[in-house]
This record gives structure tokens, sequence and C-alpha cells, in this order.
């Protein structure tokens, strides 16, 4: 039997909860439907939003023939197998669109392969991915498709299509409002989540509350991928918070990515980057700390590293900040790549015989501390961008 998820997927746009922002009348998904005719499209959004109840809908609605493959478990023999099905269909005048989900599995050369084929127009693409298109997919593909972005799912989308798969079971076997409010926390936006633990309480008990539940779902299984957007967001989201001063929206997402496996040495490593990124001279101290905290959790491991990343991290967000050190990194860094052959000034030269003296290396230089050469230390033609200024 087919999963509960799968048996209830919507049949049609009226039946579609969420994305109102998409699929509302006059919205982008709306326009596509209503217009009927094949065009090639990158769904972003994370899992369970409805990129592939939204595909089918839209072929669905252009009356194309769809070919559905996952990107994880398909390879070059079933795309040429899909070319060839498509070669049929055009012959008989019936369009073909391929949906490709988990697109960004595909790497750089199969996903070249579909380029020819969606100019002449063979076969066109829906791909579906759950990762940042700008990073995982290759220009030529974005630039030859429209992307349309899905957000989560909302906590109140998540409680009625739970009811509506309720209603649609014809089940005597009402949901407690604890229950429904634990279950749509728990689905965290992803209404195939919320499907699958409500369809595995039905089995394991005789009436939907609380405990059942929890006893389906085990645990709330975080979705933390190292190599996803997901990380890099909680990890900004962390560094932003500490720029920002705010202490607990700083522990907070740390706890979020301990409890998530992220490495604490990745945590520690962040901090020493802030430390001089942005608290630099205004806290010449916050480097040592959050080496030291480095150290620390090398010596000690987890648990008990917690203590020292949770006091470095408060630490850190309340001192106070300065960006003048990087602002100064980045102005040097532009000096240095516009005038990358400036001469040294004579005068800050080494000299090391009676050739490189005469000549006028190291004139009127002195050996002592705060000395200000007369004619500066940068070259001239730096010092007058500088002034210019």
């Amino acid at each position: 039997m087919q999963p509960l998820a799968e048996r209830l997927r919507p049949q049609t746009i009226a039946d579609f909860v969420g994305q109102a922002k998409l699929v509302g009348d006059g919205k982008i998904i709306r326009k596509i439907l209503d217009a009927k005719k094949p065009r090639n499209l990158i769904l972003w959004g994370p899992a369970g939003c409805g990129k592939t109840t939204l595909a089918r809908l839209i072929a669905q609605s252009t009356g194309a023939d769809m070919i559905e493959l996952s990107a994880v478990s398909s390879g070059k023999k079933d795309v040429e197998a899909v070319l060839a099905r498509a070669r049929t269909n055009q012959a008989e005048g019936l369009p073909t669109i391929l949906f490709l989900d988990e697109l960004h599995r595909f790497n750089k050369a199969q996903q070249d392969l579909f380029l020819p084929y969606l100019e002449n127009g063979l076969i066109t693409l829906i791909g579906a991915t759950t990762e940042n298109p700008a990073f995982e997919i290759i220009t030529p593909l974005l630039s030859r498709s429209q992307l349309i972005v899905l957000e989560a799912l909302s906590e109140t989308d998540i409680k009625q299509i739970i009811k509506q798969a309720l209603t649609s079971l014809k089940l005597n076997k009402p949901i407690t409002d604890e229950a429904l409010d634990f279950l749509a926390w728990l689905s965290g936006g992803d209404a195939r989540k919320a499907l699958g633990t409500l369809e595995l309480a039905l089995d394991l008990s005789p009436k939907l509350d609380l405990e059942a539940i929890q006893l389906a779902s085990s645990q709330a299984i975080n979705i933390y991928d190292k190599k996803s957007d997901n990380h890099y967001d909680l990890a900004s989201a962390f560094i932003k918070s500490m720029r920002g001063g705010d202490v607990e929206a700083t522990l907070y997402y740390m706890a979020r990515m301990l409890q998530s496996g992220e490495d604490p040495k990745f945590i520690a490593r962040r901090m020493i980057i802030f430390a001089s990124e942005d608290i630099g001279l205004a806290g010449n101290g916050a480097l040592g700390l959050a080496n030291s905290a480095f150290d620390a959790i090398t010596k000690i491991g987890m648990p008990e590293a917690n203590y020292v990343l949770f006091h470095v991290a408060t630490v850190l967000a309340r001192s106070k900040k300065s960006r003048q050190t990087t602002d100064l990194m980045h102005q040097a860094q532009t000096l240095a790549k516009r005038f990358p052959h400036a001469q040294v000034p004579l005068h800050l030269r080494n000299t090391t015989s009676d050739i490189t003296t005469n000549l006028g290396y190291g004139k009127d230089y002195q050996w002592q501390a705060g000395f200000e050469h007369p004619k500066g230390f940068l070259p001239a033609e730096i010092s007058q961008e500088l002034q210019s200024k």
C-alpha cells in the first residue's frame, strides 16, 4: 500500500494547502496553470512543502506526458530512456514534461545533458531541489528555467492537512487539540513527515492523543545536514546574533547546531574569526579567549565542552564591537589589487651595500620607535589615492 502522504496527495489546485503567495488568484503558479503551456521550472523549497504536487498539477494542466525521475537513483541511461519516449511523444504531437526530483544531486555533466533538448523543445524540465540553485544548479540550466521559491508550510497549514487527511480516511478517531498542536510543531513545516507520523500513530494506538503522537514520532528529528543551506543558515544566524549583541539568540542558535550534531570545533573556529572580524580593537582580549576556547574543547571534549562554548559565546555577544580592523584589511586588500606593482619607496628599502646607499636606499630612516619619515611609508601614488578621499 502506498504511504498515506501519497494516497492523499491533492489532485486539484483547490485541494492544495499552503504557498498562498504562489497559488492564490493572480499568483505565479496559478498563472502557469491557467496558461496550460509547458515551461521549464526549478522548484526550490524544503522537504514536504508541495514541490512534487505542484509539478504534477502543472503537468496535468498542460495535458503533457509527465515522466518522473529522482536524481538520487537515476543516471544517464534513465535520461536517455526519457528522451526516447519524448521523441515518440513528439511524433504524435504530445509534449513531454520530465519532473526530476532532487535535481541538485546531478553533477554538472549530468545537468549539461538536458541543455540541447530544452533548446529544441523535445522536453520540458521541472526540477525540484532543497538546495540553493545558485550553488547547485548550473547557470545555463537556470537561465533556461523560471525559478519558483517555496516556503516551509506553517503550523496552521499542517493542521489543515492533518484534518483533511482524517476526514478523507473517514475514521472514527478524532485527534485531540494537544496532539494536533504537537504534531504540527513536530513536522517542522514538512507535510510528508506530519502525515507519516499520523499514519504510524493510527497503526500503533487506538486513539489519537498526545501520547500516541509521541510514541509514533519517538523523538523529533532535527533537519540538519552539514552541507545543506540549513547548516549555513543556522551558522549565519549565530554569527549575526553575536554581532547584534543578542545573547539569548546567540545561545539558542548554537544550541540548535550542537543538538543537531554540529562539530564543536566548527563553532569554536567561527568564534575565533568573529573575535578579530567583529570585536577587533574594541576588545583585544577576545581573540585570546576564543582561541583558548578552541584549545579547551579539544582537550576536554563533549559534553563538558558545552560550558566553555556557552561561556565564550556569551562574552563575545556582550563585548563591544569594532569593524575597524576588518575595514582596514579590506582597504589594504583593495589597494594591493589596484597597485600590484607600486615600487617600495627608496627610503624604506633595505640597504646592504654602498651602491644601494648611494641610490638612496634607507635615506634618513631612523631606527627608533614611533619615527615618522618625512616622506611617509606608502608609495606616492597610494598616498595620493588615500588623500584624495
